[in-house]
């Protein structure tokens, strides 16, 4: 990836960027990053700390308001797909960073929900970028907190102060407890499927897909 890219992290919630790709935002500080979640904004808790943490990565970015409830009704593809283009403030990237279409872990609809748009939108050529990657993590079918798959395309320990001020952007900024299910998970390594065609990311939507 060039010195100077432009990459952009689409989310389901203010946390999902820092819990799942903090380490790698924190260790590119010369990439111009574009963070948008797509739900949130109307949290009037939630949203300032996310608009702070744009600040500490010197990140653009915006939220949308699609529903969150506990309920977690399934959302139309169209509905999501809409919220992230209108979210975000280009259409053009070098990398788009999003949710795995099994997400992280078992389960939250949302997360996947939101896999699906970034890919087909990729795929429809809606969105363009020259590689996409997904957060690669697991639980064991909530066997264990989420963890990162060693085995994926991309796998890498962060150093221990990059792993530091992740937690403290977790802990401090969005106010998680030490014991919470967010601070507990920070994970100490990262790890992304990568795709470099929107015809493999739809191969990989449908095998994920099946798995579920």
């Amino acid at each position: 990836m060039k010195k100077s890219a432009i990459v952009a992290v689409i989310v389901a919630h203010p946390d999902d960027e820092t819990l799942w790709a903090g380490g790698t935002i924190l260790k590119h500080p010369f990439w111009e990053w574009i963070i948008i979640t797509l739900c949130r904004a109307d949290d009037p808790d939630r949203a300032p700390r996310f608009h702070s943490v744009l600040e500490m990565f010197h990140a653009r970015g915006n939220m949308g308001y699609l529903d969150d409830g506990p309920a977690q009704n399934p959302l139309d593809e169209n509905l999501v797909k809409t919220a992230v283009l209108q979210l975000l403030p280009d259409r053009h990237f070098d990398l788009i960073i999003t949710h795995d279409p099994a997400g992280e872990y078992t389960r939250h609809l949302r997360h996947e929900e939101t896999s699906r748009a970034v890919i087909d939108l990729w795929y429809d050529k809606k969105i363009s970028a020259h590689e996409l990657r997904t957060f690669a993590y697991e639980d064991g079918g909530k066997a264990y907190l989420p963890q990162p798959i060693k085995n994926a395309d991309l796998f890498f320990e962060l150093p221990k102060k990059i792993w530091w001020k992740k937690y403290q952007i977790i802990t401090e900024i969005y106010g998680f407890n030490m014991n919470s299910f967010e601070a507990q998970t920070t994970p100490h390594a990262e790890a992304f499927w990568q795709f470099s065609s929107p015809d493999l990311a739809r191969q990989w939507l449908k095998k994920r897909g099946n798995e579920q």
